[in-house]
């Protein structure tokens, strides 16, 4: 693999990068392989794989005392009552 200096990258550029690279879980310098291959026609299309970004910030996780608080109604909601079915 060719090393590539890029020289002459504006701040508010570098902090974009820094910024999207973050956003997409990969390095800078693999961001800017991807965005050098996209402009210039070369980058591969991933087939049958669609990502999503518009439900993200909606879902989480449950700390260990949600979870024990939500476990504990589910299983409450579960017991037969054997009034009902008598």
């Amino acid at each position: 693999m060719k090393a590539v200096t890029i020289r002459g990258i504006e701040p508010e550029v570098a902090e974009k990068l820094k910024e999207t690279a973050s956003k997409k879980g990969t390095s800078v310098n693999q961001l800017a392989i991807d965005i050098i291959k996209d402009s210039l026609g070369l980058q591969k299309k991933r087939k049958y794989t669609l990502e999503f970004n518009d439900l993200d910030d909606l879902f989480g996780r449950w700390s260990e005392s949600e979870f024990e608080e939500i476990s504990s109604r589910i299983s409450k909601a579960r017991r037969i009552d054997p009034e009902l079915w008598t």
